[in-house]
């Protein structure tokens, strides 16, 4: 169970998507976590709209967690049209306080759009900390709802992707950023 209020009243949902299976848990006041539980990159030949269903959850959703899957549903099947759809509230105890890993994460989302990407040193300066490049990449690691807040956007001044979940999923890293390039070149 993700770390949250004691009051809060956690629902959770299992979704399959085209990268594998992603756990989302979240009370009234918006999402906690967003989990990949499996990573599983698509050989190409997958069509992803096909591949993205609820599996488990509630036979009603409370309002984030459907927000969240609609989101993406979005996302991975129909990717042009996520501006139209809702972000969900953030209610992980990260986003309750103010802190640089808080603003960091804020600022990929207002800033950075689909099928760009920042350098975490860029995202250090946006965020208001030029020498903070290694602590924007803790705040990557440490992000509780990715592919929402596209940390995956976030790669070395070199070029290189660097890490995405501890190095475990960097193809499905590879995967994301194909898949939003492909996106923004339509």
């Amino acid at each position: 169970m993700a770390l949250g209020n004691e009051n809060c009243r956690m629902e959770e949902v299992l979704v399959k998507s085209p990268v594998g299976e992603i756990q989302i848990s979240g009370c009234e006041l918006g999402i906690h976590d967003l989990k990949l539980l499996a990573f599983d990159v698509p050989d190409g030949a997958e069509d992803a709209s096909t591949s993205f269903k609820v599996c488990e959850g509630p036979q009603e959703m409370i309002a984030p967690l459907k927000q969240c899957t609609d989101w993406l549903r979005a996302y991975f099947c129909e990717p042009s049209l996520t501006e139209k759809y809702t972000i969900p509230a953030f209610h992980h105890p990260l986003f309750q306080k103010d802190s640089f890993q808080k603003s960091v994460l804020l600022a990929l989302l207002k800033n950075v759009t689909m099928g760009k990407t920042i350098t975490y040193k860029e995202l250090a300066e946006l965020s208001g900390n030029a020498k903070a490049a290694r602590a924007v990449g803790g705040a990557m690691r440490n992000n509780p709802v990715p592919l929402i807040i596209p940390c995956h956007r976030v790669i070395c001044s070199d070029g290189k992707i660097g890490n995405y979940s501890g190095g475990k999923g960097n193809n499905v890293k590879l995967w994301l950023l194909a898949h939003e390039k492909h996106v923004s070149e339509m």
